[in-house]
């Protein structure tokens, strides 16, 4: 066996690990702001993840999949904060806008 495929197939075996410490940060979570970046950090995970097991199945054009799949998580990411901060995706409420036209 070549010795890149195994550094990659240790690399996944890693990855899985961290994956699962991940997932039990995110469930135990004391914050909302600890799980959101659990859940952050779960999505990157999953990005490496899918680049390794596309170059360790001969298949390099996931890594096409991978970074839109980063690129979602992001966005993802940005988007549930947004939410927790206005309590609506619009963004500011009425209220904080006329607190900054009188300013």
């Amino acid at each position: 066996m070549d010795y890149a495929l195994m550094m990659l197939a240790a690399a996944t075996a890693g990855l899985l690990v961290a994956l699962l410490i991940t997932l039990v940060r995110a469930i135990a979570g004391p914050s909302l702001y600890d799980r959101v970046l659990a859940v952050n950090s779960f999505g990157t995970k999953i990005v490496l993840l899918i680049a390794a097991m596309g170059f360790l199945a001969g298949r390099p054009d996931f890594l096409d999949i991978a970074l839109l799949y980063a690129l979602v998580n992001f966005i993802g990411t940005l988007a549930v904060l947004k939410f927790f901060r206005y309590r609506n995706l619009g963004g500011a409420s009425s209220g904080e806008r006329k607190a900054e036209t009188q300013r």
